[in-house]
């Protein structure tokens, strides 16, 4: 996925955009790997690792009522966790990943696996919802490499 991440940079580079992240269940894995690319400080603002609920809500401005009433795993979370961390840093574009990386906290209705990403970047946020299948390590990578995806048709890269 090297490869995507260079483009993806590429892209934020010759728009002269800049991109920020927040990250819950892949605790800082799509930051590490968007910073991966030497030179990534010319478009990479910054990111959030709002694994608590409290930080979600402090820093990323996610309302409780959204936490209570959706859970922290779920589509209006990312949407307003994608929009409070570019309202936070600034940014032209963002990305926000919130799921149960497991092996454990998963239930019938939220199973393990379960991710939500959004990416917003003008006046859209698009939120997507997976299930990913094996071990916390492999559900970390497979979330972060369908943020940068994401990320990559939100910057109009053809693939």
């Amino acid at each position: 996925m090297k490869k995507l991440e260079r483009l993806i940079g590429k892209s934020l580079r010759e728009q002269g955009l800049k991109l920020a992240l927040a990250e819950s269940c892949t605790g800082g894995l799509l930051s590490s790997m968007i910073t991966d690319v030497a030179g990534s400080s010319d478009y990479f603002l910054g990111s959030v690792v709002a694994y608590d609920n409290g930080v979600k809500q402090t820093e990323l401005g996610v309302k409780a009522t959204t936490l209570k009433k959706y859970g922290a795993v779920s589509k209006e979370t990312v949407l307003e966790m994608a929009r409070g961390v570019r309202k936070r840093l600034q940014a032209d574009i963002s990305a926000a990943i919130t799921g149960i990386a497991g092996p454990g906290g998963g239930s019938h209705e939220k199973p393990v696996g379960l991710v939500f990403i959004a990416v917003s970047k003008g006046r859209t946020t698009e939120v997507q919802r997976f299930v990913f299948k094996g071990g916390r390590k492999s559900i970390k990578k497979q979330s972060a490499e369908a943020a940068l995806s994401m990320l990559a048709e939100a910057l109009g890269i053809k693939s």
